[in-house]
């Protein structure tokens, strides 16, 4: 039996949904037949035009500005959005820079927005879906949640953690027989400007995605019930090269040039790339899925 979420008549939640895949996935929802998408996002501005994007599709909206690494935020706004049908985590960041080069509060906020998040927004809307005994939790982890990446000690561990969190999730459903579905979804390198600046040494094996590509593949997993989705395909090899020894590992990763894609990286950059945070101005290299 599927466990499978069809988009067509849910309410569908994204979070970082201002921008990227997250913004395409509200629209791919409207057309999909989403009885009402709800776009949470830091900026009011970005958040408030997807929502009269997806309006002017037909679908019903609402737009919340909020900061998802905050956890009372999250729940005073959960309560405001009600039940939903599907949850996806989209909302996430990057600094891009080595470790030795990093700051307490930069490293934190990228904890706050990639991890913890995840544990806020997930406690608030799931016990709904339990109740009811349907709903997907949808969590875009990446690649780099598979396998670490120079210059990433602080993104890739985050999103190993997310990796760590929906599985661990969905072992908790199965034992206790929920057909709530969860769904990693861990890419490559996505070409919404997040990652501004990072080259793949084999385009063919290991491609920047297009961000249109994503977002349809995202919600047809959601759909079919899906567990995980790893893009490209050359990404599901990684566990399994596992298997070699340590440097072996290590010489396969760097003959693909995994550790040499963040070598050119700038990500978004520009006066209007500084979001607020409890920790003052987030550096221009952060930004979003």
């Amino acid at each position: 039996m599927t466990r499978g979420t069809k988009i067509a008549g849910s309410r569908i939640l994204i979070t970082g949904a201002g921008s990227g895949i997250g913004r395409l996935m509200a629209l791919d929802s409207a057309a999909r037949g989403a009885s009402e998408v709800i776009i949470w996002d830091l900026s009011d501005e970005r958040g408030d035009a997807v929502r009269a994007e997806v309006e002017a599709a037909g679908t019903a909206a609402r737009s919340f500005t909020i900061n998802v690494g905050d956890a009372d935020q999250v729940s005073a706004t959960a309560e405001e959005t009600g039940p939903i049908d599907v949850l996806i985590n989209c909302a996430g960041i990057v600094s891009g820079k080595k470790l030795l080069d990093m700051e307490e509060a930069a490293v934190r906020r990228l904890y706050d927005v990639n991890t913890f998040a995840l544990y806020w927004t997930t406690q608030a809307f799931l016990p709904g879906m339990i109740e009811r005994d349907r709903g997907s939790v949808v969590t875009i982890a990446s690649a780099a949640g598979l396998t670490g990446v120079a210059r990433q000690t602080d993104y890739s561990a985050s999103k190993w953690a997310a990796v760590g969190f929906t599985e661990s999730l969905r072992g908790e459903l199965r034992a206790d027989g929920s057909r709530v579905n969860t769904l990693a979804v861990c890419p490559f390198y996505i070409n919404t400007g997040m990652f501004k600046g990072v080259q793949t040494k084999f385009p063919r094996l290991l491609p920047i995605l297009e961000e249109t590509d994503v977002a349809t593949r995202v919600l047809d997993s959601v759909e079919s019930g899906r567990e995980q989705l790893v893009m490209p395909s050359l990404v599901r090899l990684v566990p399994g090269a596992r298997l070699l020894p340590t440097r072996a590992f290590d010489k396969v990763m760097d003959f693909l040039g995994v550790n040499q894609t963040m070598d050119h990286f700038t990500g978004r950059t520009g006066p209007n790339q500084k979001h607020r945070s409890p920790e003052g101005d987030v550096p221009a290299t952060v930004a979003r899925h």
